[in-house]
């Protein structure tokens, strides 16, 4: 079966396409990038939210949109109604991410066709992004290539797992979700801290990003601390080093022991539950043991730094 898939989210862009139908894209969401060949496909969403901004600001800005009761993402009609899709992939696990489900079951009901299938996605645990692979296949009529790829994902995960657990020691992991506020990483962040042979500070499995203030920060004692902000590009994480100075607690870390600080690109990895999650966990791994898993840290090394020397010697 040959659908005409619009992806609303950028996971379900590279679900589609590492299931093998991305021909079948006829849009994609303003934000979808990656894999390369879907630059230049139709764009059916746009923010409210414009320009490069701080943390600070974009939490601000959101906070402000809220207050309105307005949508932050939005739908262009007329681009669907253009792009005439028999497939729409959305998801209903955070409105700050992406197009809320209710605007996308809105915008279908205006194509005036009865036979457009929307496809939910809601991962909130490793499972579930497997899961919503073969999800995504079944509804294109292709289920077993959905099963062979969440089969290889799998299989690359427990081949990480198995390495870690090896290694000596499982090292404390604090990983930083949003810079201001501080929001420490849930969902399936712990499982993939645990996967990489760490112990992960502060969420369990499935459990959304809280926010923390800085007194409670100070009370952890992480060894090892990931920053990677939800949407932000290394380099844009890198630009936010004096809101990291000032909102983690680095003085009453570095006090009790030492603290490895790295941070990571949050845009491609981390906080997309698609295929590449497998590439976020080989960063995590490169990261929590780094002597173990030198191989991956120079395969990621443009995608994470070692922040150290920057942030613990400067406070």
């Amino acid at each position: 079966m040959n659908a005409r898939i619009a992806s609303l989210l950028p996971c379900a862009t590279e679900i589609v396409s590492a299931i093998g139908h991305g021909s079948e894209l006829v849009g994609v969401s303003h934000e979808c990038d990656f894999p390369v060949d879907v630059k230049g496909l139709p764009i059916l969403t746009r923010a409210r939210l414009h320009g490069v901004k701080s943390s600070r600001e974009i939490d601000q800005d959101v906070r402000a949109l809220v207050e309105q009761a307005l949508a932050i993402y939005e739908i262009d009609v007329g681009a669907l109604e253009v792009a005439r899709p028999d497939v729409v992939v959305t998801q209903d696990l955070c409105d700050v991410c992406a197009v809320s489900l209710d605007d996308v079951r809105s915008a279908v009901a205006r194509l005036a066709r009865n036979d457009v299938r929307i496809v939910n996605l809601h991962p909130t645990r490793l499972d579930d992004v497997w899961d919503d692979v073969v999800r995504v296949a079944e509804a294109l009529g292709d289920r077993p290539a959905g099963e062979r790829v969440a089969a290889e994902l799998r299989s690359r995960t427990a081949a990480i797992a198995a390495r870690a657990s090896a290694c000596e020691g499982r090292p404390s992991v604090l990983t930083v979700e949003w810079v201001e506020p501080v929001m420490v990483g849930g969902l399936w962040m712990p499982e993939l801290v645990h996967l990489a042979g760490g112990t992960p500070l502060v969420t369990s499995p499935g459990e959304h990003a809280p926010t923390l203030s800085r007194d409670a920060l100070a009370s952890l004692s992480p060894d090892v601390v990931v920053v990677k902000p939800c949407g932000f590009p290394l380099a844009q994480t890198v630009g936010e080093m004096a809101s990291l100075r000032a909102s983690l607690p680095w003085e009453a870390w570095s006090a009790r022991k030492p603290v490895r600080v790295y941070l990571a690109d949050g845009n491609a990895f981390f906080n997309r539950p698609g295929p590449r999650i497998v590439e976020s966990l080989e960063i995590l791994a490169a990261c929590t043991h780094p002597e173990a898993f030198s191989d991956l840290a120079r395969k990621h090394a443009a995608s994470f730094v070692c922040a150290d020397k920057e942030l613990l010697l400067r406070t």
